[in-house]
């Protein structure tokens, strides 16, 4: 019973964390308008599994000593923001063409991996899991696995939703007019998030 206490409430704060909008969802949401739900599974994975090593480190208390040194922290902001901004700038002219046309490609399984520890939000969700909500299990790697187990599974699927969202809005994005006022408001909501990270 006090187990099943425990995983209760990771379970929903793990659902929670992943499916409201965020750096990786906005990125996820752009790459299935841009590619197709299918080409965009490698980033999706790549989010996945990169946030999976960051639980693993926030679990056995790296994420604290993260947070305790300012500069570790600042550095981090400043890439996440940095690359967040660049992103918008991209955005800006999303192409709806073919890949070849376009000269783009979707982020890869190692870049989204590795985009997750640049990412404070992600850092926070992490720290905050790790020092709430994980299981009271002995030995320690088994509690660890668990949790990150189950905050993976959970996961995956809730940022397959927002790929899956901008998989299906490619089909209405055909006419030109639609195509600006959509990367109009992605553009915005990326400066959004690079901003928020400082806040």
């Amino acid at each position: 019973m006090m187990l099943l206490e425990t995983l209760l409430p990771l379970a929903v704060f793990a659902f929670v964390s992943s499916i409201t909008p965020g750096p990786n969802n906005i990125m996820l949401t752009s790459s299935g308008i841009m590619f197709g739900f299918h080409r965009t599974i490698p980033h999706m994975l790549g989010v996945t599994f990169g946030f999976g090593v960051m639980l693993v480190l926030c679990a056995v208390g790296v994420g604290s000593l993260v947070l305790a040194l300012p500069s570790i922290h600042v550095i981090l902001k400043t890439l996440g923001s940095a690359y967040l901004l660049y992103l918008a700038w991209k955005l800006r002219k999303m192409s709806f063409k073919s890949e070849l046309e376009s000269g783009h490609k979707p982020m890869t399984f190692l870049g989204a991996a590795a985009f997750q520890a640049a990412n404070p939000k992600a850092w926070i969700m992490a720290i905050t899991s790790a020092s709430a909500f994980l299981p009271p299990l002995q030995p320690i790697w088994l509690s660890i696995g668990l949790y990150c187990l189950i905050f993976s599974v959970i996961n995956l699927p809730c940022v397959g939703v927002w790929a899956a969202a901008g998989s299906g809005l490619r089909r209405y994005l055909a006419q030109p007019v639609w195509q600006r006022v959509f990367c109009a408001a992605m553009v915005l909501l990326t400066i959004y998030s690079a901003v928020s990270i400082w806040l």
